[in-house]
């Protein structure tokens, strides 16, 4: 058996599986993606796929302050989608 990573959610900070989590990523030239495949070179942040989750990273900007950058709308709108 392999040891799964455990990761922390910057809403909820509640550790868990990396798998249950979605990971947005700030690149090294300064654009923020969705990580599908969680291997993006970049800062990442993770959060808990629950669109309650989404909802409040949005409304307090937990993203930016995590990130250090400006994070778009339409990244939050990607992630509703995916949940």
């Amino acid at each position: 058996m392999r040891k799964e990573p455990l990761r922390t959610c910057v809403v909820t900070r509640e550790k868990t599986h990396k798998m249950n989590l979605i990971r947005v990523v700030r690149t090294p030239e300064g654009n923020v993606i969705v990580d599908s495949t969680g291997k993006a070179n970049g800062k990442g942040a993770y959060l808990t796929k629950d669109l309650d989750v989404i909802n409040k990273a949005f409304k307090n900007k937990i993203l930016d302050k995590v990130l250090e950058v400006e994070v778009p709308a339409t990244i939050y709108e990607e992630l509703r989608e995916m949940i």
